[in-house]
C-alpha cells in the first residue's frame, strides 16, 4: 500500500495500514478501539486471528475495545464488561460465560444470547415460569425477593421425551445448520395478539440437527437444572446456579 494515496484505499485497508503503522513503532501498550469494524465478515475473522497471534508473539499488553462479544471472547485473556461507564464484571472469557455476575452480563455474553425467563419462587427450591415448575438452588430461592429471572443457555435445552413434562413453546423458526439447529420459539401460553405493543418473549434452543420441527408446532423443552442460572429480578444480581 506504500505507493497508494489514503483516498485510494478502502476503509478496511486504511484500518489495517493504521494498525501496521502503530505496530512498527514498538510501543509498550497497544490501545485498539474497534479496529475490525470496517472489515467484511470473512476478513474480520482472518484479521482477528492474525491480531491474536501477533499479540502473543510480540508479548505487548493490548487493551482492546469492542462491542463484538465474539472478539472479546476469542481474543481476550481477561474481559471487562461495562454498561453506561460502570464496570459490571472482570474475568476470563469462560468465567464470564459460565458465571455472569448479573443480568446485563448474562444477556450480553453468548451468541445466541442466554434465554432470560421471568418467574417466581414457589415452595422450597423451585421456580415457576409460565406455569412450568423448574427446580432451582434452595439457597438462591431463599435469597431472592420472590421474583426471579432464570437464565438458560441455548445449548442447555433439549426436546422433552414423550413421557416428560417440560416448558411448552410454539416453534417460530428453525435454522438448520447441518450438525445442529437453532430453534426460535415463543412460550405456548403467550398470545401475541393479546399483547399489542408488547415484546413477546422468545426462547432460543440449540438442538441436534434434522429434528423435523415445523413453524406452529408445539414442543416441550427441558433444561438441565445444573445449568440454570438464577438472578434476582429486582437487583439483577446473580444468586446461584441450580443444583
Amino acid at each position: 500500500m506504500l505507493d497508494r494515496k489514503p483516498k485510494a484505499l478502502s476503509g478496511g485497508q486504511r484500518q489495517r495500514v493504521a494498525m501496521g503503522r502503530a505496530i512498527v513503532r514498538k510501543p509498550q501498550v497497544f490501545c485498539m478501539d474497534e479496529p475490525l469494524s470496517n472489515l467484511d465478515a470473512k476478513l474480520r475473522v482472518s484479521t482477528r486471528t492474525q491480531i491474536a497471534a501477533l499479540q502473543r508473539r510480540l508479548g505487548v499488553t493490548t487493551v482492546y475495545v469492542t462491542h463484538d462479544q465474539v472478539e472479546a471472547m476469542t481474543m481476550g485473556d481477561r474481559v471487562a464488561v461495562m454498561k453506561g461507564g460502570v464496570l459490571q464484571q472482570v474475568d476470563t472469557p469462560l468465567a464470564l460465560y459460565d458465571r455472569p455476575a448479573n443480568l446485563f452480563v448474562a444477556g450480553f455474553i453468548g451468541s445466541p444470547a442466554m434465554n432470560l425467563l421471568s418467574g417466581a419462587t414457589a415452595g422450597d427450591g423451585a421456580a415457576v415460569v409460565d406455569g412450568f415448575e423448574l427446580p432451582i438452588d434452595r439457597s438462591a430461592a431463599a435469597a431472592s425477593s420472590g421474583a426471579v429471572t432464570l437464565g438458560i443457555r441455548p445449548e442447555s435445552w433439549r426436546v422433552a421425551a414423550p413421557h416428560e413434562s417440560g416448558y411448552a413453546v410454539r416453534v417460530a423458526v428453525v435454522e438448520e445448520l447441518g450438525a445442529d439447529a437453532f430453534l426460535y420459539a415463543t412460550p405456548a401460553g403467550v398470545d401475541a395478539t393479546e399483547r399489542p405493543g408488547e415484546v413477546v418473549p422468545q426462547v432460543v434452543a440449540r438442538l441436534e440437527g434434522r429434528q423435523q420441527l415445523h413453524p406452529g408446532q408445539e414442543v416441550r423443552l427441558v433444561a438441565d437444572p445444573r445449568a440454570v442460572h438464577v438472578f434476582d429480578s429486582v437487583s439483577g444480581e446473580r444468586l446461584a446456579l441450580a443444583g
